[in-house]
């Protein structure tokens, strides 16, 4: 959905810097991992829609000392991007809070959910990167955008490096238990590096899950060679047992859990549309289960598992590509993480893209952000600035995945509209 300035829908846009309310710590730093400056090139987006109950009769001041509020909790989100001596970049803590927009939307919020154009999301959530004034440069952007109808829509903005997807769920969960006078008894902290100290080798190749990039300098963003769009379907339940039920046919011993079916379906029929150039290798991301990891942000607690096959993938049953999936994954945390140290923390991947990567949300807890006692109807994610080869994320449709799944493709332009096709003509999605 593209508006020239003329039709614009939105109008009242304010800009404004909402910082911490008091300071925390004499000059607080925050060292960032391997893996933290692997990320760093990823942003995360997530729009989170709510109806008019939620934020009635709450005022943009009242809204504003909340957050004054919690930042004093969160005070590394709050901070911004430095370098040390070395070169490696680390955050200053509680340094200016977080970037706040404000906006009025002309339309009803039902108005706007109607339209199939999945870019209209990114309407309303900011889309900037870190840098070139990496100082100066929030790596957490709010927006409240709201429709004539009363309905909300709280949009943020997290910056790969602070945590993976689920941190920034956490982050977002909390600001809304702030909202209702409930703040953590401890400050949110990023989880400990275990390697201080450790010195690293310098690794005879890349890992496969990332693909290094020409140096970024302080602009913390990369140029794709192929225009990318967004195209996110619903994938109810029953669909998902119909899909399911072909995929494994009469091997009734054998079960493909419902990420690694979508996942293996995706796979083959980018296949088909890539044709003769192959799309042997992909990626995995999942969370795994922690506990050193609970309560933290991070980029560590989700693996990254790499899955290469040398047989045709096109050819190839989608139960065949599933078991591949499921238990031939080769997980790099380790190696990405020695390759970043060997290099200082300077050098620059991307990630997601780099491959074709899977990246499994069905325990994110989205519809946990509750304002007021009011939880989303909808919410929308992508992550931003990735590879050419695309990332598709699998995300709850509703809270408990009670009512299916969404899944969010990004891929280069001209595949969008052939896998629309081919899901339809053989899959009937």
């Amino acid at each position: 959905m593209v508006f020239s300035k003329a039709e614009s829908p939105f109008y009242d846009i304010k800009v404004t810097t909402v910082g911490p309310g008091y300071i925390s710590g004499e000059n607080a730093v925050q060292e960032l991992t391997g893996m933290d400056l692997a990320m760093k090139l990823h942003y995360i987006r997530a729009v989170y829609y709510f109806r008019s109950p939620a934020f009635e009769g709450l005022s943009i001041v009242a809204i504003k000392e909340v957050i004054f509020k919690w930042h004093s909790k969160a005070y590394i989100p709050c901070g911004r991007l430095r370098r040390g001596d070395s070169g490696r970049p680390y955050i200053k803590c509680n340094d200016c809070g977080a970037r706040m927009i404000e906006a009025k939307c002309n339309m009803t919020l039902d108005e706007w959910l109607e339209s199939v154009d999945d870019d209209k999301h990114k309407l309303l959530v900011p889309n900037p990167v870190l840098g070139p004034d990496l100082p100066f440069s929030p790596p957490v952007f709010m927006q409240l955008t709201m429709f004539k109808c009363g309905a909300t829509s709280v949009g943020v903005s997290w910056a790969h490096v602070l945590g993976d997807v689920f941190s920034a769920t956490i982050f977002m969960n909390m600001w809304g238990d702030a909202t209702k006078d409930l703040y953590p008894a401890q400050p949110l902290l990023m989880a400990p590096s275990h390697n201080e100290g450790t010195k690293y080798k310098s690794a005879m190749r890349d890992p496969l899950a990332i693909k290094r990039v020409d140096p970024v300098g302080d602009l913390w963003a990369t140029t794709n060679d192929t225009k990318m769009e967004n195209y996110s379907f619903y994938l109810s339940w029953p669909e998902l047992t119909r899909l399911q039920s072909k995929i494994c046919g009469d091997n009734d011993h054998q079960t493909i859990p419902p990420f690694e079916s979508i996942c293996s379906l995706v796979w083959q029929c980018l296949a088909k549309i890539k044709q003769g150039s192959k799309v042997n290798t992909v990626t995995i991301c999942q969370r795994v289960s922690q506990n050193s990891f609970e309560g933290f942000l991070t980029n560590k607690a989700q693996s990254i598992k790499v899955v290469k096959t040398e047989e045709s993938v096109e050819e190839s049953s989608i139960m065949e590509l599933g078991l591949l999936l499921m238990n031939q994954g080769l997980d790099e945390r380790k190696s990405i993480e020695e390759t970043m140290e060997s290099d200082g923390g300077l050098a620059d991947f991307l990630l997601y893209g780099a491959n074709l990567t899977f990246v499994d949300l069905l325990d994110a807890p989205f519809y946990d952000l509750d304002i007021r006692g009011n939880t989303p109807v909808y919410v929308n994610c992508v992550i931003d600035n990735v590879g050419d080869e695309g990332v598709v994320l699998v995300y709850p449709a509703r809270k408990d995945q009670s009512d299916g799944m969404r899944i969010s493709v990004t891929l280069p332009q001209n595949h969008i509209s052939k896998l629309k096709s081919i899901l339809k003509k053989e899959w009937s999605l």
